[in-house]
């Protein structure tokens, strides 16, 4: 019989807040960019054509997500040799600095190319960091979960991802309204970033006190930590796979509704600052508050049924968006609006557990890096530019609805595929046995 350390309530609940807070941190700095991305483009990427600095400065964002691979593969592994806590504090030394940093930089009226040079590069590590925080922290708050309540344990991570989008639209559009747009363009969109700096030492304080997952002990009490994750890693491959195409919607939509969807409707459709606010702020609002209702009913029920039924609806709603967006007013565009951030809070509410359910403690971190960071840099933080693109190309409003609905197509073919013994690596890869003392690593493949 599978055995589970034990580990105290007060544990667990000091094992999420030292997780969540350093997490608040990367997705508050993906807000405050998202919000200023106009403001950033003029600063940085100089141009006669407003578009063109806009598609520079959301080009920049998805730099930075598709570093996030490498991240991956470097603190990913790290994790499974180390340990998660190490890592978790590390990450987040580099994401907090990085934001900070990046509210200090001169802009390109002050030292010219090098400017939006220095800018990428801060984007870079920014997204290193990031690419190591997921897979670990992901890892961490399941294995202090345990079986039965990794849905609900992990669906959190998302709340507090949307949470800090929010906090730093919130921020950035508040120091909007206060100062106006000409200050904001010279030096207001500065602030945001800079509150990054002392945001990351309380999140540093929190993460210090911090014991290593109970599950993460174990192995290393049995002496069964990976010696080569990145090695091992590649014997789940169609696990991997899995992972990487389930993810593929949860990216596209995430940032649909809490980045794009912002630029969309105050450029594109031309909706006023305040319609624009508001109207993402209930959305995104609106999926956190249903995420713990979907973690909880797929530790009950299941995940692979409920995932089906939300993707394809979500893939449904993304086409109703786009579809309605020609003539839209803000009328018209809220329902379709508030669909898809529902069925994205749904949708969003399980997958983390479900990647942390196809893969082994001992390579988890390792898997859930290389798998979950691809399709996030592919079909997620490009999202925006790639949105943008199509609008340019074609002349057509409603075109990103080819690239959403393809991303849906795509995690529910690998849903449809997703079969029960793929759940065999959940948790039960430590098990004492009667004939001999402590614990052993079984292949819960065999």
């Amino acid at each position: 019989m599978g055995v589970s350390p034990s580990n105290s309530q007060r544990q667990r609940r000091r094992a999420f807040i030292g997780a969540t807070s350093g997490h608040l941190i990367e997705w508050y700095d993906y807000g405050v960019y998202g919000f200023l991305a106009v403001y950033i483009g003029k600063a940085f990427f100089v141009s006669d054509d407003p578009t063109s600095s806009l598609l520079a400065s959301f080009a920049a964002f998805a730099l930075s997500f598709f570093i996030r691979p490498l991240g991956g593969l470097f603190f990913g592994p790290l994790a499974d040799k180390i340990g998660r806590r190490k890592t978790l504090i590390t990450v987040l030394v580099m994401m907090a600095g990085s934001t900070f940093l990046l509210g200090l930089l001169p802009t390109y009226a002050s030292i010219g190319i090098a400017a939006p040079v220095i800018l990428v590069l801060i984007r870079c590590v920014q997204g290193f960091s990031a690419g190591g925080e997921i897979g670990t922290i992901t890892s961490f708050i399941s294995e202090y979960a345990g079986p039965g309540r990794r849905g609900f344990a992990t669906c959190w991570l998302m709340v507090t991802a949307v949470l800090g989008l929010l906090l730093g639209g919130a921020v950035a559009n508040g120091m909007t309204w206060a100062l106006g747009a000409e200050l904001m363009q010279e030096w207001g969109w500065r602030i945001p970033f800079l509150i990054a700096g002392p945001l990351g030492f309380i999140s540093m304080y929190i993460r210090l006190k911090l014991e290593d997952s109970p599950e993460f002990l174990a192995l290393v009490e049995a002496g069964q930590t990976s010696k080569a994750p990145l090695r091992e890693v590649w014997q789940w491959k169609r696990s991997i796979a899995l992972v990487f195409f389930i993810i593929t919607l949860h990216s596209s939509i995430f940032y649909l509704v809490l980045t794009f969807a912002s630029t969309y409707m105050s450029n594109t459709l031309k909706f006023d600052s305040g319609t624009t606010l508001l109207y993402v702020f209930v959305a995104s609002l609106s999926a956190a508050l249903v995420m713990p209702l979907g973690g909880a009913f797929t530790d009950r029920y299941g995940r692979k049924p409920f995932l089906m039924v939300i993707g394809t609806l979500a893939t449904l709603a993304m086409y109703w968006f786009f579809k309605t967006a020609p003539g839209a007013t803000p009328a018209t565009l809220f329902w379709p609006l508030m669909a898809v951030a529902i069925l994205f809070g749904l949708y969003a509410s399980s997958t983390y557990a479900l990647m942390s359910e196809l893969l082994p403690t001992r390579i988890r971190s390792t898997g859930i890096a290389v798998a979950y960071n691809i399709p996030v840099a592919v079909f997620g933080g490009s999202a925006p530019l790639i949105s943008t693109w199509l609008i340019k190309v074609t002349g057509d409003i409603t075109a990103p609805w080819y690239f959403y609905v393809a991303t849906g197509v795509a995690s529910l073919v690998a849903l449809v595929v997703l079969r029960k013994e793929d759940f065999v690596a959940c948790g039960h890869e430590v098990r004492r046995e009667e004939s001999a003392p402590g614990l052993r690593l079984v292949d819960p493949r065999s």
